[in-house]
């Protein structure tokens, strides 16, 4: 199969259960690639993987739980084979004032975004290193500036970029690639009240007409995919984004800026309204967890 990856590999998605991994389950599958699907909804990860050629198989785990996610790992070795290409996707998103907000729940969005990408980088490596594979961690433009009012996503996502970097030099003697994944406004289940959230609404609106713009998940899952075919270093959904990366350093006053601005029309009730986990499948993981509203 003349397609970029050879028949028949490995593939893990963490955050399979919808969304952008769920869309990049079905690209890889396409493909010829057996896909391994991880997350914590195990009967929406059975929904997508019925849908996937290859002997698709769902795990449910975790992935802030490291013994869970090595047992996982070793799982899909002795059912599957070894992974040649694991995707750090699992993510979730809160919004709201640090002070005065729920710990726990900031808590909870930096150990899934970044605490758990480590900990699927440490289950997979092993299995990495035999099939000189490729890790990609997926990460977002929120690294780039930080918004106010979602500062433990921004945290995470900085963290997970520069944690993807420092990764990537330790690896490579031993043929692993790792890429990192920047994206912008996505439509996904976490993106599902962009037009309604205050802050968000705001960010959008202060952005030029093609930086607004909200692309599909299978938009993005395609231009994943072509990276992972590629073994790319960075993959840019939408590609101009590369173009901006020399102007990082003056993102994140200018998001201040805006969003401050912004900020100061809003009354606490609407602040309180625009609080609070984003998304069904944070929602799914925050209630798992016994702290649901």
């Amino acid at each position: 199969m003349d397609n970029g990856f050879p028949h028949r590999r490995v593939a893990v998605v963490t955050g399979a259960a919808r969304g952008i991994g769920a869309a990049l389950s079905r690209e890889l599958a396409a493909r010829g690639l057996r896909v391994a699907l991880l997350g914590r909804e195990v009967e929406t990860l059975r929904a997508v993987a019925v849908e996937l050629p290859w002997d698709a198989r769902c795990f449910g785990v975790d992935v802030t739980d490291l013994a869970a996610m090595e047992a996982t790992a070793a799982r899909v070795a002795d059912e599957m084979g070894p992974a040649s290409v694991v995707v750090a996707n699992a993510g979730i998103a809160a919004t709201g004032p640090f002070a005065g907000g729920d710990p726990a729940l900031w808590e909870r969005v930096v150990g899934v975004n970044l605490f758990g990408s480590a900990n699927t980088a440490r289950a997979f490596l092993p299995q990495l290193a035999r099939t000189q594979g490729y890790f990609l961690q997926v990460a977002s433009t929120a690294a780039f500036g930080a918004a106010p009012m979602m500062s433990a996503y921004c945290a995470s996502k900085a963290g997970a970029e520069s944690f993807a970097q420092a990764l990537r030099a330790e690896v490579a003697a031993q043929g692993i690639g790792v890429g990192i994944a920047y994206l912008h406004w996505t439509r996904t289940e976490m993106t599902r009240d962009i037009d309604e959230h205050p802050v968000l609404e705001a960010l959008r609106a202060s952005q030029p007409r093609f930086a607004a713009r909200v692309h599909t998940a299978e938009e993005v899952a395609r231009r994943l995919r072509r990276g992972v075919e590629r073994r790319s270093t960075s993959i840019h959904c939408p590609p101009w984004l590369r173009l901006v990366q020399p102007l990082r350093p003056a993102f994140p006053p200018l998001v201040g800026l805006v969003a401050r601005r912004h900020l100061k029309r809003l009354d606490t009730g609407e602040l309180a309204r625009a609080s609070g986990v984003l998304g069904a499948g944070g929602e799914a993981d925050w209630a798992a967890r016994g702290r649901g509203r």
